[in-house]
């Protein structure tokens, strides 16, 4: 995925008069990718034959992956700029890749390379970039994103609206976010929802508007968003989920998660472990056990008891 992300960006440095550091750079990559054409070749078409670079196919991530970097980045500081990985849902990433990324930004802040690195995932991923590396929270600055504010999830539904000629009402304004709660992606699907049930002909979304649109919200959420996650369980963590749900989304203790069940925590730690594992909740704090995305709790308690342990 790296690499298919560098090639573009490395494409548009490579022209004749590429210097020396974008020219290692680039015979860097390609000793890195194993993209091939028809011809069993691949290359920027320059001949680097007599460069510098190269040795980025070792077999391990974690060597490769940095001389990539190391070069990519050297390229990038010639070209006066720097080089940012923005990677999305990481705590899909393997342990290799997570460690991989954990020694890059380490070798990167050691050596001042020019390389942002930043990371967006569940709550999860904190525990899990520890796991990879024990000095995790030491290279990473750790950021939260919890939901809105009143004032900025109001300004989120009304704002863009406005841009387009259309108002909301205060009181249709005020349902969404109640429903939501200011969750980023709930206020996107309930706002869509809502903005779809207005008159085509009037230049305001209505109290009945939000009220239709959010039922259907809702709906269209369990149908998705929540089913997939929810479809990831088995029967019995499924009952684990439903013990938790009684606590709603602020968590619960493990212990009494047990009880509910009447199991002994350590019992049904090979449940809870799988949870995890499968991003469906996440460990807060020791003894406690939480949903990782918010109305979860909700959703659960829509569902019927499937089995009883």
């Amino acid at each position: 995925m790296l690499a298919d992300a560098l090639q573009l960006p490395l494409s548009d440095l490579a022209r004749p008069s590429a210097g020396k550091k974008i020219r290692t750079a680039l015979k860097t990559f390609l000793s890195f990718n194993a993209t091939v054409t028809s011809e069993g070749t691949w290359t920027f078409g320059l001949d680097l034959d007599g460069d510098t670079g190269g040795g980025a196919d070792s077999g391990a991530l974690d060597l490769d992956l940095s001389k990539v970097v190391r070069d990519v980045a050297a390229a990038a500081a010639a070209e006066k700029v720097g080089l940012a990985l923005l990677i999305d849902e990481a705590q899909d990433l393997t342990i290799e890749e997570l460690t991989a990324l954990c020694s890059i930004a380490h070798r990167a802040s050691q050596r001042s390379w020019p390389v942002l690195l930043a990371l967006a995932g569940l709550p999860s991923l904190p525990v899990q970039l520890a796991e990879a590396k024990s000095y995790a929270e030491r290279l990473f600055s750790y950021h939260p994103v919890r939901e809105l504010t009143e004032h900025d999830a109001r300004a989120a539904l009304v704002e863009p609206a406005l841009e387009q000629g259309v108002a909301w009402d205060q009181d249709a304004v005020g349902h969404v976010i109640g429903a939501t709660g200011g969750y980023p992606y709930f206020l996107q699907e309930y706002g869509q929802s809502c903005w779809e049930q207005a008159d085509d002909m009037g230049r305001t979304i209505t109290f009945d508007d939000a009220r239709t649109g959010s039922l259907l919200a809702l709906r269209d959420l369990d149908n998705g968003f929540f089913r997939i996650r929810w479809e990831r369980a088995t029967p019995k963590e499924r009952q684990y989920l439903h013990a938790m749900a009684v606590d709603g989304d602020g968590g619960s203790s493990s212990g009494e998660v047990a009880k509910r069940l009447g199991k002994k925590p350590a019992a049904l730690g090979p449940t809870r472990a799988n949870l995890i594992s499968k991003g469906l909740v996440y460990a807060p704090e020791h003894g406690r056990i939480a949903f990782t995305v918010p109305r979860m709790a909700g959703f659960i308690t829509r569902q019927p008891h499937e089995i009883q342990y």
